[in-house]
């Protein structure tokens, strides 16, 4: 006989006290425990229904709201609450702010273990909507049904679905009816190849089973107003592809570059795959201060486009060049950084391990007259090592940008063991960041450290700090 799952209870009348990591809240039970809350703002007076005990903390939802909290604002979007994009798009956007800066503090004290000399305010985004600039959404035949769907036992729905996955559902898929995350003409793009695959019975992928025809789309756009497309089938039917494709070409004269994936392995990553062009360029361009920058299909670039830009000066501000130092930018991706620093610098060297952002970062400079500027392709770890630097020279300046998981401990030490004078450390997850930091505080003080927006409404936030070698 199958044990009785035990019933976690309820607490009522809980005062919601502060955010907390990846989007949830922070309350105490009586006993002064803590518990993590989703769908809550700091302020709020709620019952609780606790979901999940672990030995640390309780998980929780909201089953009412008893008082709703000063910080509070009505979310724009008919999704939110249910898609896990913009999970404080309830929070007002000044409170946003001090939540996320104060989270950035916080690590770098308490994990890092670094006295801030300089601590400058937070760098608001001007856009907090329709800001992104490359949207991946999932199709899927087995689209999240809603409770009164599900209730509704005779009724008869289309389960095909375009949109985002549900937070711990990798095979369920809300249909999103409206985004507010990329300007038109996203939305419209995305409802366009809905319809049409749709009418021509065209199979909607079943992630479970790995079967169906349309997999994924990608949008991505420029503030030059360029856009791309990329579907993502999972296996060839020529008729189908092209229709659809055709379609779209003819519906939406502004895609600059139409493009198709055939991947039928068992991730939807293409950056093994062949991109192949339907109509238009294999890339778009986008503009920063005068550069141009080559995007392609599995080109990194910093998803919010004028964001970027605030971020970038604030990095260059750091680094304070004089016009003779040798620059390294690790974590390069398509050279935006190196190339937007070369101009006050005597030589940049960029390192990146895609082989495909560098061939772009080479393109880049090569079109944006930059003759001081080299990039090289390998594995961090691997090829940040004394032979690369005894080639290339040792560094005045290192301006490092690693994905969310931090430097490698291997090139922390190698940086160690380089000791430049200055180390412009740009982070997208300020508790690596701040481990990275311990490791590196006995030989450099941070002296200054600044938060960017780059995400509004969700509870990312970059930080870029200045560490000067004692």
């Amino acid at each position: 006989m199958a044990r009785k799952r035990k019933k976690h209870p309820i607490l009522e009348n809980i005062t919601i006290l502060d955010a907390g990591a990846k989007g949830k809240c922070i309350a105490r039970n009586e006993d002064e425990r803590v518990i993590l809350v989703s769908n809550v703002v700091p302020g709020d007076i709620a019952n609780i229904q606790i979901t999940r005990k672990k030995r640390a903390y309780l998980e929780g939802t909201p089953t009412e709201i008893i008082k709703y909290s000063e910080k509070r604002t009505e979310p724009k979007c008919e999704h939110f609450g249910v898609c896990g994009g913009c999970k404080w798009q309830h929070m007002d956007y000044k409170y946003q702010l001090e939540y996320k800066e104060k989270e950035v503090l916080n690590n770098l004290k308490r994990i890092g273990k670094v006295e801030i000399e300089e601590t400058l305010p937070i760098l608001a985004c001007e856009k907090t909507y329709f800001y992104r600039n490359k949207m991946e959404f999932s199709f899927s035949d087995s689209r999240w049904l809603t409770q009164e769907e599900i209730c509704a036992k005779d009724a008869v729905y289309d389960r095909n679905a375009i949109g985002f996955h549900i937070p711990g559902k990798f095979d369920k898929i809300l249909d999103l009816k409206n985004c507010y995350l990329q300007e038109e003409p996203s939305n419209s793009i995305r409802l366009a190849v809905r319809s049409f695959a749709s009418a021509n019975d065209m199979e909607f992928y079943n992630a479970r089973n790995q079967a169906g025809f349309l997999r994924t789309l990608m949008i991505r756009t420029s503030t030059t107003g360029e856009v791309m497309v990329l579907i993502q089938f999972f296996k060839e039917d020529l008729e189908k592809r092209e229709a659809l494709l055709q379609h779209l070409a003819d519906k939406f004269p502004e895609i600059t570059a139409l493009l198709y994936v055939i991947n039928s392995k068992g991730n939807d990553t293409i950056y093994d795959q062949d991109v192949i062009v339907f109509k238009g360029n294999d890339h778009i361009m986008e503009t920063m201060e005068g550069l141009q920058f080559k995007i392609d299909a599995k080109s990194f670039y910093q998803t919010n486009s004028l964001q970027a830009y605030e971020l970038y000066k604030v990095a260059r501000d750091f680094a304070d060049l004089k016009g003779d130092e040798l620059v390294y930018d690790l974590y390069t991706g398509t050279g935006t950084i190196a190339q937007f620093v070369a101009k006050k610098a005597k030589k940049v060297v960029g390192i990146e391990a895609v082989p495909e952002a560098i061939a772009a970062a080479k393109d880049n400079a090569l079109s944006n007259n930059i003759n001081n500027a080299s990039f090289f392709v390998g594995d961090m770890k691997a090829i940040f090592n004394e032979d690369f630097i005894t080639q290339n020279g040792r560094p005045d300046i290192v301006i490092t940008d690693p994905p969310r998981d931090g430097m490698h401990k291997n090139v922390v030490a190698q940086l160690l063991e380089l000791a430049p004078e200055k180390i412009v450390y740009i982070s997208c997850n300020s508790a690596t960041q701040a481990r990275d930091l311990d490791l590196m505080k006995a030989q450099y003080r941070v002296a200054k450290s600044q938060a960017v927006d780059m995400f509004p409404h969700t509870h990312h936030i970059e930080n870029v700090v200045l560490m000067l070698k004692k």
